[in-house]
């Protein structure tokens, strides 16, 4: 969810939409930092994302994200193959954005955001001999958390390209109904942090945007019970090559591709082997109309390089 997270803010009185699909696929086993010969196990993760952006005015702005999961986990043992899936509505997250325009220079903007994800997704699915399946596959985590973020952003070294730096941390709530209200299930804090380039390339009517993006993850052990769960929690590196390209001055698709360059798991876990997401954003203004042959407001311009993704 967080990689589909931080909307600008574009103005008042104009919406951003997202339309995104996100394929995660967790294929390798780690102890701790070693990768382990074992490919018995796999996870695989597809989920369709709807977010949505819209400025109150142009420094405040509201986020909205609605997601829908299917999850898929193989297990592998003495030539037999045990398949479990589920699927359904996954929580939302809702956001509320400031936006400081030139608070450290002429070219810079910081924005802070503030809000929570709700559970909406269903935490007690079960098999079909009638136990409920574990928490991490749930389409939703049966706890309300709080997420804050800041994030950075302004020209780079030339004049077609862009910086970016945020930050991101989660504090989790509880989910009190775990397992048939047995137990309580507390997935762990989370702390994020990247940094980015964008450059802009014109080749001839059409606009193109390459960048890279670095991520680390933190994330505590779970608990259950209030007790730390084995086999939960760590940190890892991410590498995350992006292309953009724009339609039209107001829609744009953008694909990112992320992959560990390093990972440091608690216990023994399976981790990210490769990350896809694909993305179609656009805009609509209640409040003024565009004009594509004004080449002296480049706002009215939707600009992939200042879509600050966490």
């Amino acid at each position: 969810m967080s990689n589909n997270l931080g909307l600008t803010n574009e103005g008042g009185g104009i919406w951003q939409i997202g339309l995104n699909y996100d394929y995660n696929n967790l294929n390798t086993l780690f102890a701790s930092s070693e990768k382990l010969d074992d490919n018995s196990r796999r996870r695989i993760t597809h989920t369709a994302l709807w977010n949505t952006n819209y400025g109150l005015t142009d420094r405040w702005a509201v986020e909205l994200l609605l997601t829908w999961v299917h999850q898929t986990r193989e297990i592998s043992q003495f030539s037999n193959l045990n398949i479990t899936e589920t699927n359904g509505i996954g929580d939302a997250v809702i956001l509320v954005a400031h936006t400081w325009p030139d608070l450290l220079g002429e070219t810079s903007t910081l924005v802070f955001g503030l809000g929570s994800k709700v559970p909406l997704g269903r935490s007690d699915l079960s098999t079909d001999e009638g136990f409920q399946l574990t928490a991490d596959l749930q389409p939703g985590s049966g706890a309300w958390d709080g997420i804050g973020y800041i994030s950075l952003f302004g020209q780079g070294f030339r004049p077609t390209a862009t910086w970016s730096g945020s930050i991101l941390y989660r504090l989790t709530g509880k989910n009190d109904e775990y397992l048939d209200n047995t137990s309580t299930y507390e997935f762990g804090n989370v702390f994020q942090g990247l940094v980015g380039y964008t450059e802009e390339i014109l080749a001839g009517n059409l606009i193109f945007n390459p960048g890279l993006v670095v991520k680390y993850r933190h994330s505590m052990e779970d608990k259950i019970n209030d007790l730390d769960f084995p086999n939960t929690g760590g940190e890892w590196i991410f590498l995350r090559p992006e292309l953009s390209f724009s339609i039209s001055p107001v829609t744009q698709l953008k694909s990112q591709w992320e992959f560990p360059l390093y990972s440091k798991v608690g216990g023994t876990q399976l981790t990210p082997t490769s990350r896809l997401t694909f993305s179609l954003l656009f805009q609509i203004r209640s409040n003024k109309k565009i004009n594509i042959d004004d080449e002296k407001d480049n706002s009215n311009v939707l600009r992939p390089g200042r879509v600050a993704s966490l």
